[in-house]
Order: structure tokens, then sequence, then C-alpha cells
């Protein structure tokens, strides 16, 4: 099965100023793209850069190609059935006027046909129009339109929430 996912935000600032965002990805407190307070964390295992090896929560992958301020691809390493990519590009549209765009290109295999469409593909909307948010204030200082959660995105929240706090210390 084939899954190919867009988001995208047109946002009121120079290509520079939204492509500088890419460069902080997995920089910790420094990190003005992924929205590490609500979700996982990215984190790699070096600065951001071509064979850094990391991820957000189960969602696993290494850094394949990268443009300093303009584009970063990850190939996936896991989940088990995830084949494929994701990635952020800027896309100047005007001088005052910056596309960024975050897309996923796979193919799932196995339990992926299933856990894709029941839990992943609704979180993953859910991060990408938070990480769209951030973008847009932090390069314009306001959010026009904040993305706001599915029931269903809260309900997985609240079913991942209650099953950390299941789950045996040191797992």
């Amino acid at each position: 099965m084939g899954v190919y996912n867009v988001h995208e935000r047109l946002i009121t600032a120079k290509e520079s100023k939204v492509g500088a965002l890419i460069d902080t990805l997995a920089c910790g407190e420094d990190d003005r793209l992924w929205p590490g307070r609500l979700w996982e964390e990215m984190e790699f295992d070096r600065p951001l850069g071509v064979g850094a090896v990391g991820g957000h929560g189960p969602v696993r992958y290494t850094v394949a190609a990268y443009v300093p301020g303009t584009w970063v691809r990850f190939t996936f390493t896991g989940p088990r059935g995830f084949h494929g990519f994701h990635e952020f590009t800027v896309l100047p549209v005007d001088a005052e006027r910056t596309a960024l765009r975050h897309t996923i290109a796979m193919r799932i295999t196995g339990l992926a046909r299933i856990t894709w469409p029941l839990a992943f593909r609704s979180a993953h909307d859910a991060v990408l129009e938070d990480c769209l948010d951030l973008a847009e204030l932090a390069c314009t200082g306001t959010i026009a339109r904040k993305a706001r959660w599915s029931p269903y995105v809260r309900l997985l929240r609240a079913v991942e929430r209650l099953s950390l706090r299941l789950a045996p210390a040191g797992t």
C-alpha cells in the first residue's frame, strides 16, 4: 500500500528565515520547528547532518540528505513496515512569502498496513500541523489559524499517557 501525505503552510517571511528553522531540528530547547513539548522529541545520535540516526517516539530514521536552510530528507528505519522517506522542504513563493512543506512518501507492509491508518496517520497529521504552527509563530509572531487536535487524536494521546503510566519501570 502506498502513502503520500503532504502538509504545507504559506508563511509571510523570507526563504532564509523559514529555512533557518529546519537547521534547528533536534536541537533540544533550541528546536524552533519540532513541537517536542507536545510530542516525543526529535533526537539524533549527532548534530543534524547526513548519516545522523534517530527519530521521535517509535518512528526511527536516518538523515539521507540535507541542504542547510533548504531541505532535509529522512529515510525510515522503523517502525517495521515503513519503507520510504519523509522530508521538510522550503519553497520560495516570492520575495516575502515562503512555503514550508512536509512530505511522506512510503510503502507500508505487514502490520503497518493496520497501524498507519489506525494510529500513525492521525497522530502524524496532528504533529505536522503543530510543526507548521510553530514555524509560522517563529517567523511572523502570530498563527493565522491554529491547528486543533481532532477528538480521535486526543483519544490516542490519552491512551498513550495511560499506557506509559501502566508500563513497568525501566521499560
